[in-house]
């Protein structure tokens, strides 16, 4: 039996986040901390303090972290109504990367990790990164990784050159990837590893200017320089990292997919009300089949996105992986809500593409969506190999 009923208590938490996000975070998308590079640290730090004296702060943690525990159908409907504004997530503690490096510290991580790296970030008190992307080298296929690390048994050394580090400007704690050599001492692989973002050998050389403005720090290229960590710095065991990776990222695809669908969400409320005053040739333009049929296409499209959303979740919430379905969820969604946000820039007209409503910057977000963690193509090229082994 399929039931599609929330709860009265998670309907309150998602129509609590909403107001939330309307009354108190909105009026922060004007503001000028909100750069070409994303939000600065400072806007960062009165966004969260905002979550915190509503009890709204990573509500996602384990409660044993001071969360909520939110299964991944609950995470559905509290990231969505949290995506209203991509400030939202960031007030809340629910953006990425940060969520899903939360995510993963709380399955790997030992209990001396925890406490060092990851409460500090499920407290709101620091940001995280996950560097793996390299020029010519990692990315869609992680396989190409080409960041080196050398332990000699007591110390590991790691040299190599990253990109497209979402928020490494003034992170703190770091998850590097990186391909361990050969030694007599570990199984050499991919292996995580985790540091301090001050640790000398981290070179931040520049940061990068993308379409997109909704990440704290935005994307660097980094460096590292004889970066050398102690053999407690590994995440997780050596030669791992790869698995490790796909267990973030699976539920990590679909978080993107609900703070997303939040925002197309925002996007078509704009434009409806838009069509309902805006006249032309005698009438609301809402009243003209053109623009009645792309909100009404919208409207189809968000719903489908939302059950694909859910479905997803529910796999996970009942013990799968869920890789196929989520993969699935991560390539249709991000399309389609490109293609709404795009039709609410049409309805809109000339204003559709200035800044005198947020659509033009989510529709310029929304087409980086599509690359992030992993572009349409890498999963619809998964998906085909899962079909093709059925």
């Amino acid at each position: 039996m399929i039931d599609f009923s929330v709860p009265d208590d998670l309907a309150a938490l998602r129509d609590r986040v909403r107001h939330f996000v309307t009354e108190q975070i909105v009026p922060f998308e004007r503001d000028p901390r909100l750069t070409a590079h994303g939000p600065t640290d400072d806007l960062r730090a009165e966004l969260v303090e905002l979550a915190r004296a509503e009890k709204l702060l990573t509500v996602q943690a384990p409660v044993e972290y001071g969360g909520l525990g939110l299964s991944h159908l609950e995470q559905a409907l509290v990231y969505e109504a949290a995506g209203w504004s991509t400030l939202g997530p960031v007030a809340m503690n629910c953006a990425a990367p940060d969520e899903g490096n939360m995510f993963l510290l709380g399955k790997i991580a030992d209990p001396d990790q925890v406490d060092q790296y990851l409460m500090p970030v499920i407290r709101g008190e620091q940001r995280s990164v996950f560097a793996m992307t390299e020029p010519g080298g990692a990315g869609s296929d992680p396989g190409q990784l080409s960041t080196e690390a050398v332990f000699d048994g007591e110390n590991f050394v790691l040299n190599g050159r990253k990109w497209l580090i979402t928020g490494a400007d003034g992170a703190k704690t770091w998850i590097i990837m990186a391909l361990l050599a050969e030694n007599p001492h570990l199984p050499a692989g991919p292996t995580l590893f985790l540091t301090e973002g001050d640790a000398a050998g981290i070179v931040i050389e520049r940061l990068m200017n993308t379409m997109d403005r909704n990440y704290v720090g935005g994307h660097a290229v980094v460096r590292f320089d004889n970066l050398t960590l102690p053999a407690s710095a590994v995440l997780g065991r050596t030669g791992q990292a790869l698995r490790y990776a796909q267990l973030r990222l699976a539920p990590a695809r679909l978080t993107h997919c609900m703070r997303w669908l939040g925002a197309a969400e925002r996007a078509q409320s704009i434009a409806i009300d838009y069509a309902r005053t805006r006249t032309a040739f005698g009438k609301p333009i809402g009243e003209h089949e053109g623009v009645s049929f792309m909100l009404a296409d919208n409207e189809v499209a968000l719903h489908q996105c939302r059950l694909t959303i859910w479905h997803s979740c529910w796999l996970m919430d009942q013990g799968h992986q869920a890789r196929h379905e989520s993969s699935m969820a991560k390539s249709y969604v991000s399309e389609e809500l490109f293609k709404v946000t795009d039709r609410c820039v049409q309805v809109l007209g000339g204003i559709g593409i200035s800044d005198e409503t947020v659509v033009e910057m989510l529709f310029r977000d929304m087409r980086a969506f599509r690359l992030y963690d992993g572009p349409t193509e890498v999963h619809k090229y998964a998906i085909g190999r899962h079909l093709l082994r059925e």
